[in-house]
C-alpha cells in the first residue's frame, strides 16, 4: 500500500470517522492484496478503502445499509467478474466473523465492483 493510501485509512480514523478495528481491518484486506501482487495505492483503491471503511462503520454503529436500486444491474456487471465477487464474499465474511459487522448484499456488490476494478489491473512484478 502506498503512503498516500495509508494516510486516507489514517485521516479517517484520527477524525473519529471510523473506529479504530475499521481502520486495521480495512489495512489487513489492502495488505493481502498488495502481498498477492495487486497495485495498491491512491489511485487503484481509495474508493474500495473509502467506502469499505464507511460501511463497516455504519454497521458497527448501528445504522442501516440502505438497499440501492440499480441491485440488478451491479448484479449483472458482476457477471463478468467471478474472482472479485468471490472475494467480495470473503471479506464479507471476515468481517461479520471479526468486527461482528454483516454486509447486506447490496454492499457486497458494491465491494465486488470496486474489486473488479483492481483485480482487472495488472498485478505488480
Amino acid at each position: 500500500m502506498d503512503d498516500r493510501l495509508a494516510l486516507r485509512i489514517r485521516l479517517f480514523h484520527e477524525s473519529g470517522q471510523v473506529r479504530p478495528e475499521v481502520a486495521a481491518f480495512v489495512t489487513d484486506e489492502l495488505d493481502a492484496l498488495a502481498a498477492e501482487g495487486h497495485t495498491v495505492t491512491e489511485d487503484t483503491a481509495a474508493l474500495l478503502t473509502s467506502h469499505l471503511m464507511m460501511a463497516l462503520n455504519r454497521l458497527l454503529d448501528g445504522a442501516p445499509l440502505e438497499q440501492f436500486p440499480t441491485d440488478e444491474q451491479v448484479a449483472a456487471e458482476l457477471a463478468g467478474h467471478p474472482e472479485a465477487v468471490a472475494r467480495a464474499r470473503a471479506v464479507s465474511v471476515r468481517a461479520r466473523r471479526e468486527l461482528g459487522a454483516t454486509l447486506p448484499d447490496s454492499e457486497i456488490n458494491f465491494l465486488g465492483l470496486h474489486l473488479a476494478v483492481l483485480l482487472d489491473r495488472r498485478p505488480t512484478p
